[in-house]
């Protein structure tokens, strides 16, 4: 069975859980699962023992690459931290 999807930005689950996360060039996590949901797909990222949900859009995804094992996320001020951290 063929693991590679037709369309150009398009994975499988499988392929995507275990990735490493990396935001601002260091890596922060790694995905979990990816949940689907009507509205949209989120990436599921364990971080500092806890699960984060990110938004599986090219806005805040910039980056997939399976064969480095990476994702690259651009993540808005508050979801991974808390905003007091920046007042």
């Amino acid at each position: 069975m063929d693991q590679t999807p037709t369309e150009p930005d398009a994975w499988y689950d499988q392929q995507l859980v275990g990735l490493k996360v990396y935001r601002d060039g260091e890596q922060i996590g790694t995905v979990a699962r990816v949940d689907h949901l009507p509205a949209q797909d989120l990436l599921v990222v364990d971080y500092n023992e806890t699960e984060v949900m990110v938004p599986f859009v090219k806005q805040l995804v910039p980056e997939v690459n399976v064969a480095e094992n990476r994702v690259v996320i651009t993540p808005p001020l508050g979801l991974f931290e808390d905003i007091e951290e920046y007042q």
